[in-house]
């Protein structure tokens, strides 16, 4: 199985290997360099909206994060 280099640096993975392995638009891959000619990509398991809680938090602007409840959201009645 051989793939080329585009001139945006892009390399696409064929078909049959993205469905034998699931993969997704939107996978994060590692990039990794071996022994100076080996080029290494390691899919990252990330779950849903993983970090988005630090994310939220490095915000500069004061905001609150409500508290996470089990209840069922109130029905809004509109006059």
């Amino acid at each position: 199985m051989t793939t080329v280099l585009s001139q945006k640096g892009q390399i696409v993975l064929p078909a049959t290997l993205r469905e034998s392995m699931g993969l997704r638009v939107g996978d994060d891959f590692a990039v990794e360099v071996e022994d100076g000619e080996t080029i290494v990509l390691r899919r990252i398991s990330r779950r849903p909206n993983e970090g988005l809680l630090e994310h939220l938090r490095s915000c500069p602007f004061p905001f609150e994060i409500p508290a996470r409840g089990r209840e069922l959201p109130r029905e809004v009645e509109i006059e």
